[in-house]
């Protein structure tokens, strides 16, 4: 995660940038990751500087959710995450970066498994488990933005290029059938927790 502790919560990503610029500058052979982007800001910096050696990775939490959702009418503790959760802007602007094709941007879970004694506490743990519905939201993500041609590069072909490496040969294989995502899995609750989800797993090949 790039922030500046020395901002504030809210502008901690984008006051990184001007280390990255000068990491990206100095070290043009070191290949630079910005983990879980979450600003349009960044977006806009990582399109207009165009180093060959940035990229970038997104959560599913960022692609879909605000800081309404997060503290709106009533906190939600399962929303609390760090880097934190931005503005509508913000998010359509990561949601046009992850399914634009562009191999600088790729998927980066960050799926944390808090369980709810430390979600629903004083001292809240940062984190989103969204392992359990990771593939299925992403699709709904990029099907409302009518690139589901785009999701296979984004999930699982982009990060294994930009790193060098061959992309994995096993296949996961997705349905558009509704189900509903668990109250609970464990003592963990998940992302969407309740929601009902176009999408679904239906196999997994190794």
């Amino acid at each position: 995660h790039g922030e500046d502790p020395d901002e504030t919560v809210m502008r901690r990503e984008s006051a990184f940038l001007t280390h990255v610029r000068w990491l990206a500058e100095t070290f043009p052979d070191l290949k630079i990751v910005l983990e879980h982007i979450t600003m349009a800001s960044t977006v806009n910096w990582i399109i207009d500087r165009a180093y060959d050696n940035v990229a970038a990775t997104i959560t599913v939490h960022h692609l879909r959710s605000t800081i309404d959702d997060f503290e709106g009418l009533l906190l939600n503790p399962y929303l609390h995450c760090k880097p934190k959760i931005k503005d509508p802007q913000d998010r359509a602007r990561l949601v046009w970066a992850a399914t634009s094709g562009d191999p600088r941007f790729f998927l980066g879970s960050d799926s944390a498994p808090h369980p709810v004694s430390a979600k629903e506490c004083s001292h809240c743990a940062a984190g989103v488990f969204s392992a359990p519905v990771l593939l299925p939201v992403l699709a709904e993500v990029f099907e409302a933005a009518g690139a589901l041609d785009k999701l296979e590069g984004f999930a699982s072909r982009n990060g294994a290029a930009w790193y060098g490496l061959a992309p994995n040969q096993g296949t996961i294989t997705l349905a558009r059938q509704p189900w509903t995502v668990p109250e609970r899995i464990a003592d963990l609750v998940p992302y969407c927790a309740g929601e009902e989800l176009a999408w679904r797993v239906v196999r997994r090949e190794p």
